[in-house]
């Protein structure tokens, strides 16, 4: 009984992107922007249109990730954690 309420990890792909912008144009929306955006969190835009928002600890890990890369738009990543609701508790952010 014990194991049922244990939540597995699954994995998104999608694009990376600040909740300020999550509705304009991803392809084109830019690291600057997305970095410039942060107080507002981050979240994945699935190719189906849904868009899941992180969890704090979510929202740092974008962050850095942001931070330490070098391209400047199309941030398509993956993303690794368990949904709650509609929020991601995020365990791994990549930009690929």
């Amino acid at each position: 009984m014990l194991f049922s309420s244990l939540a597995f990890a699954e994995t998104w792909n999608g694009t990376l992107v600040d909740v300020m912008c999550k509705n304009k144009d991803l392809a084109s929306h830019t690291t600057k922007c997305a970095i410039g955006c942060a107080r507002s969190g981050y979240g994945l835009v699935l190719a189906d249109g849904k868009f899941v928002k992180f969890d704090e600890a979510g929202n740092a890990k974008a962050l850095a990730v942001l931070k330490a890369t070098n391209k400047e738009k199309d941030l398509k990543a993956k993303v690794t954690g368990t949904l709650d609701g509609d929020t991601v508790q995020v365990e791994s952010v990549e930009l690929q």
